[in-house]
């Protein structure tokens, strides 16, 4: 564990101990980085805003082990629903290729100590009650001034050096705004007020219409989540979560029920805001999450994509601050998670002007309900909002002496199972250690040996895995049928697999890319 004094030096500081700065302190602390967490909260909040996991984010949960943990007792998994949305309209996940189908129910209050517990026994440290007051870029750190609470004993301010900071603070991050991020977009035309209320009897809807506005409600051991929009009521430009009195007031006029007597336990409302950050980094400081992107929560979506932005950057950020990889591994991250982050925008968008938009939408509703009733058209939304169709730049084939690209390049490993030279294992088990992994398909002890030799300049962060597939079925793989044919498959520790190739491919190319130069006259004997 990492113990801070004044002036410490760190090498990187995560600002924000909600899931996706804990995401990343676990992934930054697997990869042997040294991680503090500050937050400003003294302890962690109660309330679950969130409380969708999609099929891609468990992927990523499972790579880590970490599934078992977010389940209730006496439960393998936590609850799951195959009945989704988009933009109010029934959506199928039941189809998706994946060991995950579906929407996972999962309270944020648990991701978060889940995760908290994963990333505290990796080495991070988290620190509540310390606020981010002040913050200097210079060449060769980053200097924070942080305020404590707990008392006159704690009230000199704490300055801590970090190689790098991450801002993971949310809508309306601190570190975003003290390093001057441009955060262009669109406030709020239209929104939705919330609570979870206790002492209420109200039929459960699932984006009911009414003359008057949009109404949802569920009910939940013994908790009733409402929600409401009146059509032609614009966002209200608010300082503080409204009240329960404008909530029962609302529902009222949209469905002519009579709520104010329930007692709530939290209340808010949000808006169709869009706004992204230009650039997720200015030198060594980075955005991810909320505090890249700023979206109206449809689906669940926005949860995800904070956690998926923590993956993708965490192996990277720990490589390059222990000193094992080169600073442009960062400049990957900020361009891959950005460009799917301006994808994802552009849906949840869409989906804001068919949930909230008032009869001047009923057109388009019409027609795209009709489109649903085609299964391409159902398993291509579904895989866009569940995070399974992202697929990253293959990095250039022909730089990688790979013209020809296998279509897995770029996308997700499927989950395989494989019988390795230690017995059964599967892709996802592989993936656990947090490193690389070079998976050697093609059954020639010549070629192993070759591999061996050519990447050892890398073995610090990769594994060399001689394998072979089982076929498609077996122990829940869901892919392989895609490797048919392929020697060799390089994934990167974020489960992307980053370059293919035949029996004869060299990987050293993509492993400079990827990984990061090494010298290469070590290599140079086994060409």
């Amino acid at each position: 564990m990492v113990t801070t004094a004044a002036s410490d030096t760190v090498q990187v500081v995560v600002v924000g101990a909600g899931p996706v700065g804990l995401m990343l302190a676990g992934e930054l602390g697997l990869g042997g980085a040294q991680v503090v967490v500050l937050e400003k909260l003294e302890v962690p909040t109660t309330e679950s805003r969130a409380s969708t996991v999609h099929a891609r984010t468990m992927e990523i949960l499972d790579q880590r082990g970490l599934i078992r943990r977010l389940s209730p007792a006496g439960q393998d998994l936590p609850p799951q629903e195959l009945k989704g949305h988009f933009g109010g309209l029934p959506l199928d996940f039941g189809a998706q290729p994946t060991r995950f189908p579906g929407q996972w129910k999962v309270l944020q209050a648990t991701v978060e100590k889940v995760l908290g517990e994963w990333a505290r026994g990796l080495g991070a440290e988290i620190r509540r009650g310390h606020e981010v007051r002040a913050l200097t870029v210079h060449d060769d750190h980053v200097g924070l001034e942080v305020h404590r609470g707990g008392g006159p004993d704690r009230a000199a301010p704490l300055r801590i050096r970090a190689d790098y900071v991450v801002g993971c603070d949310g809508e309306e991050s601190t570190v975003r705004w003290l390093a001057g991020f441009d955060f262009p977009g669109t406030d709020a035309t239209r929104e939705l007020i919330r609570a979870d209320v206790l002492g209420v009897d109200v039929p459960d809807r699932r984006f009911e219409r009414t003359p008057r506005g949009l109404a949802i409600a569920a009910t939940r051991n013994g908790v009733t989540r409402v929600m409401v929009h009146e059509f032609g009521r614009e966002a209200v430009a608010r300082d503080t979560d409204p009240g329960f009195a404008e909530m029962a007031e609302v529902w009222g006029r949209v469905t002519g029920e009579d709520i104010s007597a329930g007692t709530p336990t939290w209340v808010n409302a949000f808006g169709n805001v869009n706004r992204q950050a230009a650039r997720y980094r200015d030198g060594r400081v980075l955005l991810a999450g909320d505090a890249a992107h700023r979206q109206m929560p449809v689906g669940g979506q926005a949860l995800n994509l904070g956690l998926q932005d923590a993956a993708n950057l965490g192996w990277r950020l720990a490589a390059v601050a222990s000193g094992r990889a080169p600073d442009r591994l960062l400049d990957d991250y900020a361009e891959e998670r950005r460009a799917v982050g301006r994808r994802v925008l552009g849906n949840i968008a869409e989906q804001s002007l068919l949930l909230l938009g008032g009869p001047e939408v009923e057109a388009i509703r019409s027609i795209l309900r009709e489109l649903l009733a085609y299964p391409a058209v159902r398993e291509r939304l579904a895989s866009m909002i569940s995070g399974l169709d992202i697929r990253y730049s293959d990095g250039g084939a022909e730089a990688d002496g790979n013209p020809a690209a296998h279509p897995l390049a770029g996308a997700r490993l499927p989950h395989l199972a494989l019988s390795t030279e230690s017995g059964p294992s599967t892709s996802t088990e592989l993936l656990r250690t947090g490193r690389g992994l070079l998976l050697d398909l093609s059954r020639d002890a010549s070629r192993r040996g070759w591999l061996d030799g050519a990447t050892a300049a890398w073995a610090d962060r990769i594994d060399v895995i001689p394998a072979t597939a089982a076929t498609d079925g077996a122990d829940g793989a869901d892919g392989a049928g895609e490797i048919a044919g392929l020697g060799t498959l390089l994934v990167r520790p974020d489960g992307y697999v980053a370059w293919t190739g035949d029996l004869d491919a060299d990987p050293r190319a993509a492993l400079d890319r990827r990984f990061g130069t090494v010298l290469l006259d070590t290599a140079a004997q086994y060409q």
